[in-house]
């Protein structure tokens, strides 16, 4: 019964209005990709101030296609000059680049697109295999286990994003957290934090905090690091695609697995899924000496796991209401400017959604590849246009995607703010993902702690006392024990020292 509204949902977008908007998406996502510095959550960021007054669908149209034109576009950048147009591209440079060097830039690239497609189809499928599944089982979810469901993930994505030092994201996340709380709460209605300022009784706005926290630190970055792009030869086409696909199917199945799964996963997102890729593509090479100078499951890796996880992240942003991905989170902020509440509910607040959802990645999905095609050799070009007219025409899009939505001078100040914000915690090496989630799921977490609290007459005990709110609970304190006490050592200490 699924599949059958998926694919009447897939016919009904077919309309030459939604394939020209489509292609566009694509076009743009394509080109915030290949653009240094830029990313998918800045690119939503800027898209959901602009198409504010479009109507819902329009406005998805356009998000999906620049979301998945994202994701393959970063590695163009990451193959020609081994600079990662996105984070999640990031992997793609440590093969993709040598390749480049050796006149396979070609090989590499059209490898990507095919390893994009492969991916986003993947996803796409665990996606309406799963969605309807998880919106049936979050239905067991109650306030507590929303609670521990959203406390993981900023503390996940925290983990994570900082591998490091893990402290630095959850501080991230703690941040965003803290400005979430801005406005006016949801029980009783009370204003905190506003200091007598109107203008933040509805709370922060979301599309300001966005693209000052996203849009000027990257701005400052481009002005800043003018570099010269090195020159290459580019062979002609050496490979055959589809005997590299065949050589490599296991290989390209286990990383769309990879990619789903950790998409699935609340606050985690594309990057991560790439990095876990390229690490499975190498510990199971045969020649894992090639790796880092030119291999092509390098290549395949990375790019087929980032596009599979966008199937993935959507899972938990609709059904649950947590979103997957900092660009999830985004796209979360931008269904609710158009009155869609992810979550639970949705399945009746809107019965088709998941399914047009589907619909709308599945022709982005196509785009990809046409366009993709298409644009192998002309998108190239965007990367000589100087940083001193680059720029400009960022910060122009800026200011519109700000005045789209709030039409007043304090949205610009929040801008200005927020992007002195988001470039100290660049140059201090904070994370943005995990400051984006808790600034996305302060609100959900404040509300359903309060509320389970006062349900039961403060009884902390509550929070735990259902199995998914317990096993939640135990996989939070699992991993925040873990993070300063290596799990070996703290096996040793639990089972003494027959652990080996």
């Amino acid at each position: 019964m699924e599949f059958v509204i998926f694919f009447r949902a897939i016919i009904d977008f077919v309309t030459p209005f939604n394939m020209l908007l489509s292609a566009f998406a694509m076009v743009l996502g394509i080109i915030v990709g290949v653009l240094p510095g830029l990313s998918a959550t800045i690119g939503l960021a800027l898209l959901t101030g602009i198409t504010y007054t479009a109507s819902r669908d329009t406005a998805m149209i356009l998000m999906i296609g620049l979301y998945v034109g994202v994701m393959f576009g970063g590695s163009f950048t990451s193959i020609l000059i081994n600079i990662p147009g996105t984070g999640s591209a990031a992997a793609t440079c440590l093969d993709g680049y040598p390749l480049a060097k050796q006149g396979k830039a070609i090989d590499a690239i059209i490898t990507c697109r095919v390893a994009s497609f492969i991916g986003s189809l993947f996803g796409l499928l665990v996606y309406v295999l799963l969605a309807p599944i998880m919106t049936k089982f979050a239905l067991n979810f109650t306030s507590a286990e929303y609670f521990w469901l959203g406390v993981f993930g900023i503390l996940i994505c925290g983990t994570l994003a900082a591998p490091d030092l893990p402290i630095k994201g959850w501080i991230a996340g703690l941040v965003g957290i803290m400005f979430s709380y801005v406005g006016m709460e949801d029980i009783g209605a009370y204003q905190r934090f506003t200091f007598g300022v109107p203008q933040l009784v509805g709370g922060v706005p979301l599309v300001s905090l966005m693209i000052g926290f996203f849009g000027i630190p990257q701005l400052i970055k481009m002005v800043k690091n003018v570099k010269d792009f090195e020159q290459m030869e580019v062979r002609k086409k050496t490979i055959s695609i589809f005997n590299t696909i065949r050589q490599n199917i296991l290989g390209i199945i286990r990383w769309g697995v990879i990619g789903v799964g950790i998409g699935v996963l609340p606050g985690i997102g594309e990057n991560i899924s790439a990095w876990a890729a390229y690490g499975d593509a190498r510990k199971t090479s045969k020649h894992p000496e090639r790796f880092g100078k030119g291999a092509i499951e390098g290549v395949m890796a990375p790019e087929t796991a980032n596009n599979a996880a966008v199937g993935g992240c959507l899972i938990p942003t609709l059904t649950l209401g947590v979103p997957g991905s900092p660009p999830t989170a985004v796209l979360m902020g931008a269904l609710m400017l158009h009155e869609v509440h992810p979550g639970p509910m949705l399945k009746y607040d809107a019965p088709n959604f998941l399914y047009e959802m589907g619909a709308w990645l599945f022709w982005a999905t196509v785009f990809l590849f046409i366009i993709g095609t298409l644009l192998t050799k002309p998108v190239c070009m965007v990367l000589r246009v100087p940083p001193k007219i680059l720029a400009p025409l960022i910060a122009v899009l800026c200011i519109i995607g700000t005045f789209s939505v709030s039409n007043d001078i304090f949205s610009l100040k929040l801008v200005i703010l927020f992007g002195i914000i988001g470039y100290i915690f660049d140059k201090q090496g904070y994370s943005s993902g995990p400051f984006i989630l808790g600034f996305i799921l302060g609100p959900f977490t404040d509300t359903n702690l309060r509320r389970v609290l006062h349900l039961n007459n403060g009884d902390l005990f509550s929070l735990i006392n259902r199995p998914i709110s317990m096993i939640l609970f135990i996989s939070t304190l699992f991993m925040i024990v873990s993070t300063f006490v290596p799990i070996k050592t703290l096996a040793k200490k639990i089972f003494g020292n027959k652990t080996g």
